[in-house]
């Protein structure tokens, strides 16, 4: 997906959440941020995606601020929060008439856990209404590919969201797959690392790799020649949230995306309305 004029706002909305995250009482601080994405902007390549361009942006802030990680509070606030409500969701799988398909949404709801997005969603409450359709053509192909001993590799997104992901990582492994967990290489907006996956057990549950990215999405170019690699040679690729599908759109890649819709331009890209659960294939 390339950037979009509109996306320009929202990288400056970004901007001052960040810094004032990290110096409250500083307004000087906040100013230089704003006026130094003002100074990149007219540089910005937009036909490189709007994850390519905010690594620039949270790049420039860690300089500024000299603040690796802004969000870790929300992060960890997250991540013990869907831990406390993991039993009485397992339980809603289990006793589901189809718990693969109740485990993905419940797995897509969490991406509703964004600080990059400029709305706070009432992830809890959607909870409560699951039941939701998915295209019964992508579910079909979904499982298709879900054979004993498929190499399953999901490309995570963010804290919190991490921890409902592992309801869906326990049907893959029950269907028998192999299932592999990436996380971001770095701390970026409250992505998950594998700080993130060990907080919430999922490094107990499969195996969970770095990507290298310190983009908050796949940045094909960003990522380790590694997972290069697991990209292409993985059964079936899901690829969690929002900035997961704005790196990897028409990339050619046969991905399954999986995310909320949140933004009115991944809305009109996808053709979805906002606040869907997306569930849909590329190929």
């Amino acid at each position: 997906m390339r950037t979009e004029l509109d996306c320009i706002p929202c990288f400056f909305r970004q901007a001052l959440v960040a810094a004032r995250r990290v110096c409250p009482d500083d307004v000087k601080i906040q100013t230089q941020a704003l006026s130094r994405l003002a100074e990149m902007v007219p540089l910005f390549d937009l036909h490189q995606s709007p994850p390519a361009l905010a690594g620039k942006l949270y790049a420039m802030l860690r300089e500024l601020t000299g603040q690796d990680d802004p969000f870790v509070e929300e992060k960890k606030q997250a991540n013990a929060r869907v831990l406390e409500l993991l039993p009485e969701l397992a339980s809603i799988v289990r006793q589901s008439t189809d718990p693969l398909k109740t485990a993905l949404e419940i797995s897509i709801v969490g991406n509703y856990m964004d600080c990059g997005v400029g709305v706070e969603f009432d992830w809890e409450s959607e909870l409560q209404q699951l039941g939701g359709a998915f295209d019964q053509d992508t579910l079909a192909a979904f499982r298709e590919r879900l054979k004993p001993e498929s190499q399953v590799l999901i490309v995570g997104d963010n804290a919190g969201e991490i921890g409902l992901d592992r309801l869906l990582v326990k049907e893959l492994l029950v269907a028998g797959a192999r299932v592999t967990y990436a996380v971001r290489g770095q701390s970026i907006l409250n992505d998950a690392t594998l700080e993130d996956a060990e907080a919430v057990g999922m490094t107990d549950l499969c195996r969970v790799v770095s990507s290298g990215v310190d983009t908050p999405g796949a940045v094909l170019e960003r990522c380790l020649p590694e997972f290069h690699s697991m990209l292409h040679s993985a059964d079936v690729v899901i690829a969690k949230g929002q900035g997961n599908y704005e790196a990897l759109a028409g990339s050619g890649l046969d991905v399954f995306f999986a995310f909320k819709v949140k933004c009115p331009v991944v809305a009109r890209l996808a053709g979805l309305p906002e606040k869907t659960s997306a569930f849909f294939h590329q190929r």
